[in-house]
């Protein structure tokens, strides 16, 4: 390998001279990749500075020999693209679902579960009968044998007890002035249930 470079005078003036009608090839070559026209053609330009003997080359031109060098720079890039993954854009990787943290749902559903059992046997029953098996009040108070209303207050003092009993939904996490919500724990023991 030589050590000695071509000047930086006449690579400007390969540029200036064969720059537009290289980079307009290389376009071509990669399929309108405006990006990786550029790169071909700098990289191009670094061979051309690397080897000055092509410049004491018989020819009338330097085109012929960028050309050349230029076509063999896309193969290369091409092959070598082709050789590992597809890029990835961020765009695509930003609409990509997350991946589900089964963690996180595998503790509530324990915590749910164990505040569940705290409950009265009617609470359990009540909950079960309405976020289990998806029954109504109504159908809720005829398998149970009670009345609608008792369905509701049921119902309503279970879902507060499970907020008490649930981590992340006692007095205490709450932010001041805010009532109970006992909707708020409502998903949750439908998961679990």
């Amino acid at each position: 390998m030589s050590t000695t470079t071509t000047d930086e005078r006449t690579i400007a003036e390969l540029l200036r001279e064969h720059g537009p009608a290289l980079l307009h090839f290389l376009q071509q070559l990669t399929y309108g990749d405006s990006q990786r026209a550029e790169d071909l053609v700098q990289e191009t330009l670094v061979r051309a500075w690397q080897h000055p003997e092509a410049f004491a080359a018989p020819y009338e031109s330097m085109r012929p020999w960028l050309f050349t060098v230029a076509r063999r720079l896309a193969i290369d890039a091409r092959r070598s693209r082709q050789a590992r993954p597809a890029e990835v854009s961020d765009s695509v990787l930003e609409s990509a679902s997350a991946p589900l943290d089964t963690a996180d749902s595998a503790v509530r559903s324990l915590d749910v579960r164990a505040a569940v059992r705290g409950l009265s046997p009617e609470h359990r029953a009540v909950l079960e009968e309405i976020y289990f098996h998806g029954l109504s009040v109504g159908e809720t108070a005829e398998v149970l044998g009670i009345p609608p209303g008792t369905v509701k207050s049921r119902s309503y003092y279970a879902l507060r007890l499970l907020q008490r009993g649930l981590p992340g939904y006692s007095e205490r996490s709450r932010p001041a002035g805010r009532a109970r919500q006992p909707e708020a724990c409502t998903t949750s023991v439908q998961a679990v249930l």
